[in-house]
């Protein structure tokens, strides 16, 4: 029952918001009384936050499974951002925006694990593509993956809607490709912005 909650809140706090959706709510669409919720959560708070792992959970699990279709490093970031497209796609409001405004405690939590698990892809996805050929290999690993993810997060947490941070994700991938491709990886970039429909 606890899993179940846990999902059917989830989805209804990334489509309706943190802060709209009530516990009232959460029992009436499943149709259980709002005792039977507090009798795995003791508050919405502690519902939000374990509904937010489970999502992290979910998230690095399909990345894992697109690092493993061995793409080459360019072509697998932008596979990555058609997977976030699909997952985010139905929601209008950021749930990053929407968390740190209304629980920021909950979201800065989210954030340290999120930050530190997203810089270990990141760097992985950097020293793949210079050994592909694709970066070139005097780039600063650390210091790319410090800028990539401020970028990426601070789309997420100051925009407020969800079509835009993806259109502005977009820009900062190209950025940060154009930042360390080689004139190998560049031709590799186009290719992708044309196969996702991407071109300017």
């Amino acid at each position: 029952m606890k899993d179940k909650i846990i999902k059917k809140a989830t989805d209804m706090f990334l489509k309706l918001g943190f802060k709209s959706v009530t516990m009232d709510d959460i029992a009436g669409e499943m149709c259980i009384s709002k005792k039977t919720i507090y009798k795995y959560f003791s508050n919405k708070e502690s519902l939000i936050e374990e509904g937010t792992e489970v999502v992290h959970q979910k998230i690095h699990q399909m990345m894992e499974d697109v690092i493993s279709q061995n793409y080459n490093a360019i072509a697998e970031n932008f596979v990555m951002r058609e997977m976030f497209k699909q997952m985010f796609q139905s929601f209008d409001q950021s749930p990053a925006y929407q968390l740190k405004k209304h629980y920021p405690e909950i979201y800065n939590k989210m954030m340290a694990n999120e930050i530190e698990d997203c810089s270990q892809m990141f760097r992985q996805n950097i020293q793949k593509g210079i050994v592909e050929g694709l970066y070139r290999k005097e780039t600063d690993v650390e210091a790319a993956v410090k800028f990539y993810y401020t970028l990426i997060f601070s789309i997420n947490e100051n925009t407020m809607l969800e079509k835009d941070a993806y259109e502005l994700e977009a820009k900062a991938l190209e950025y940060h490709t154009r930042a360390i491709a080689t004139s190998l990886g560049i031709e590799e970039l186009e290719k992708q912005k044309q196969i996702h429909n991407l071109t300017t």
